[in-house]
């Protein structure tokens, strides 16, 4: 059976910069990286494959370099890995998105049946946290969110039990298989590659999938088929804060102090 790591090439945050005349970001300089909640979803799907020996296979959507981060997947251990890139793909949002991975993942399932399809809870570049439940919805997918971790798996009967991470509490969930997890740090440690396999990964295969290949409707997907757009990208502006009396010394005081200061402020009516 197969299983399907959605992995995303994104920008490393720490280093992002914006300009401040176009308001876009600057990525001339910047490195890449593997999406970090991604990382989690490709171990997740490793160690499925070696405990099930479960075929992995991993899908990037972006630019021709995002083939680096496929080979780290090799490098990593998965079987497969397919790039979907084309001018036409570019400037998609979460819905024109998920309806190319989708499409990629019907091709995968067409030779091989699918068990999972695992996703990271988001993206750091996004942080939408939508193109894993769009997936599911356009493949009529069980989606299963927040995962920290799968408590069974039964290929035989095609079913899965997981644990999902709510607000203070955590929810057991049986679910009828192929499903879409996306999956949030706690669930795992990831590996690291060997040198053999780094070395090894530089020869094999990244299959590229155009859209001769994928042949989708140019009005449904990239900036065509986005009904959502960018239209800015700030940092928020944030005042230097201000220390308010002497709270161990003197609470009452300085309850009154920022009692004042919030009414100053308008923040607070008396």
């Amino acid at each position: 059976m197969l299983v399907v790591a959605c992995i995303k090439q994104v920008p490393d945050t720490t280093q992002v910069k914006i300009d401040p005349v176009t308001n876009t970001l600057v990525r001339e300089g910047i490195p890449f990286i593997m999406n970090p909640f991604d990382t989690h979803a490709l171990e997740e799907a490793l160690r499925l494959k070696d405990k099930y020996g479960v075929r992995v296979a991993a899908i990037s959507m972006g630019p021709p370099n995002a083939e680096m981060t496929l080979r780290k997947a090799l490098s990593l251990g998965a079987d497969e890995v397919v790039l979907l890139s084309d001018r036409a793909f570019g400037g998609a949002d979460t819905l024109a998105t998920s309806m190319v991975i989708a499409e990629a993942v019907r091709k995968l399932a067409a030779k091989e049946e699918l068990a999972l399809v695992i996703c990271g809870k988001q993206t750091i570049d996004g942080d939408t946290a939508q193109v894993g439940p769009g997936i599911a919805i356009r493949m009529n997918l069980v989606p299963l969110t927040l995962v920290d971790r799968i408590v069974d798996l039964d290929l035989k009967a095609k079913k899965i039990t997981v644990s999902r991470k709510l607000e203070g509490r955590h929810e057991i969930v049986e679910a009828k298989m192929p499903a879409m997890l996306t999956v949030v740090r706690e669930i795992n440690k990831p590996r690291y590659p060997s040198v053999p396999m780094r070395l090894e990964a530089q020869d094999m295969t990244v299959t590229l999938w155009d859209n001769k290949v994928m042949n989708l409707d140019v009005n449904q997907i990239g900036l065509k088929g986005s009904p959502t757009a960018v239209r800015k990208i700030f940092s928020p502006e944030r005042e230097q804060g201000e220390i308010v009396g002497d709270g161990a010394g003197d609470p009452a005081g300085t309850a009154k102090l920022l009692v004042e200061k919030l009414v100053q402020k308008e923040l607070l009516a008396l």
